[in-house]
């Protein structure tokens, strides 16, 4: 086997969205790096296909502009890729009751009509701007809202936003590590509606657009433009069996890709990956650390894509329908993803993706694709008002470790991360292990770390 030896100042494990943005604006300031990554190809779960007339995506269909970073770095790449904003007269979010679509209320007319939430929990709306704010610093999501809104109001609007969200259960999550900005929210203002009121007319506090986004083909060429821009010849792919160790002024770390022992030395070392890779990435961190990392719960997902050359269901003149656990249905929801982004079906058709698992049915992930057919054909012929179920694609993904859980034990890890970045200088521990876990925020990590560099003198 060939021997490769490299030196860089930078070295990146991964080449997904976090790792490829940081090694962008490192490019921009001229400072040197090398990505490891052990697939074939950049992304991570981002990627995008093309067939039968049909575009969708394999992960993630959409982020949230919900930070100025992710709107920076697609004005850093116009001309290589181009935003896509989500059709606005898709926005209705449906939620699931009764046996029947409903949307979920937009403004206060809608809030008053609606059958999502009890009356009793409307007219407890109207006191929550005088309730006292929270002193639980790990209040679950479940327990914040039931104190401030009512329990109609986690049923049917928080739970199933959740699941959308994180895949997860309200209860376990955490408000102030899974929802920080509405943690903040209470805390800074004493109230949700009186937040939000004081930020926008009295503080006028400059606001990200927080507009849903894809990418014109797709997502995977956000990916393929940040590769591009980063330089294919700055990254190895198929880089299995990754070690790293100490070494004298950074870290030493060894890898094999195609067919080649390579060496590298590196000053600073970051890792992107997930917290169930750690401990093979890093024998050097001590036990009760890299256990403490790795304790780190992920929700599987089984995410069904089917396209449809003829729709003839119900109206799917929205974003999508979400399923509250308490309907005690098979499927977390559904995205109409051809009703918001264009060109993603033929004229006349529907492409919809599907999602099941997660908390709530974490023993969905285990089962055949033709299992994972038959509960979906069960549950849309009802649900979507088909009198067939005849698509024309039909594509299962699974994944595994699809989103992590920030319960309570996320402070611990947090304080785990930071120990461990000053007792080993150099090293640092990114991605969705901590920090967020949607698009924006892994756009946003990575940025934050490259501004940690100072240019070459």
């Amino acid at each position: 086997m060939m021997e490769t030896y490299r030196q860089t100042r930078v070295l990146i494990i991964g080449a997904g969205l976090t790792g490829l943005t940081l090694a962008y604006y490192l490019k921009k300031k001229d400072i040197d790096f090398i990505i490891l990554e052990k697939e074939e190809r950049p992304g991570g779960v981002i990627r995008t296909f093309q067939e039968k007339g049909f575009v969708y995506e394999a992960g993630p269909n959409t982020g949230v502009l919900s930070n100025f970073e992710s709107v920076e770095l697609f004005r850093d790449l116009e001309g290589k890729c181009r935003l896509e904003i989500a059709n606005p007269e898709a926005k209705r979010r449906l939620i699931w009751k009764k046996d029947s679509w409903h949307a979920l209320p937009a403004g206060l007319s809608q809030a008053v009509k609606t059958p999502l939430f009890t009356f009793s929990d409307k007219l407890r709306l109207l006191g929550e701007p005088f309730r006292s704010r929270g002193k639980q610093p790990l209040e679950s999501v479940a327990g914040l809202v039931k104190r401030r809104m009512g329990k109609s109001f986690l049923d049917y609007a928080v739970d199933p936003f959740i699941s959308g969200i994180y895949a997860g259960d309200p209860d376990y999550l955490i408000t102030r590590y899974a929802l920080p900005k509405l943690y903040n929210l209470e805390q800074t203002y004493g109230s949700f509606i009186r937040g939000a009121l004081r930020k926008k007319l009295v503080e006028k506090i400059p606001q990200p657009p927080k507009e849903v986004f894809s990418v014109e083909g797709g997502l995977e060429n956000l990916i393929k433009a940040l590769e591009t821009r980063v330089g294919k010849q700055n990254i190895f792919y198929g880089a299995g069996q990754t070690r790293a160790g100490v070494a004298p002024g950074g870290y030493k770390v060894q890898t094999i890709a195609s067919g080649q022992q390579i060496e590298i030395d590196a000053q600073t070392l970051v890792s992107t990956v997930g917290a169930y890779h750690l401990t093979e990435l890093f024998p050097f961190i001590p036990p009760r650390d890299i256990n403490i990392l790795g304790q780190l719960k992920y929700a599987g997902i089984v995410q069904m894509v089917l396209g449809f050359d003829n729709w003839t269901g119900c109206n799917l003149n929205a974003f999508g329908g979400l399923v509250p656990s308490r309907e005690k249905r098979k499927i977390l929801g559904v995205l109409f993803t051809s009703s918001f982004l264009s060109r993603r079906a033929p004229n006349g058709g529907a492409l919809l993706n599907v999602f099941l698992g997660g908390m709530r049915n974490p023993d969905y992930f285990g089962l055949s694709d033709q299992e994972i057919i038959r509960i979906v054909k069960e549950e849309l012929l009802e649900m979507m008002e088909l009198q067939e179920f005849n698509p024309a694609l039909v594509e299962v993904f699974r994944y595994k470790h699809a989103i992590p859980q920030y319960g309570k034990d996320s402070q611990e890890r947090i304080d785990t991360i930071l120990k461990l970045q000053q007792s080993y200088p150099g090293l640092i521990l990114a991605g969705n292990i901590h920090e967020g876990i949607g698009m924006a925020d892994r756009i946003a990590q990575g940025m934050r770390i490259a501004q940690g560099f100072v240019d070459y003198p």
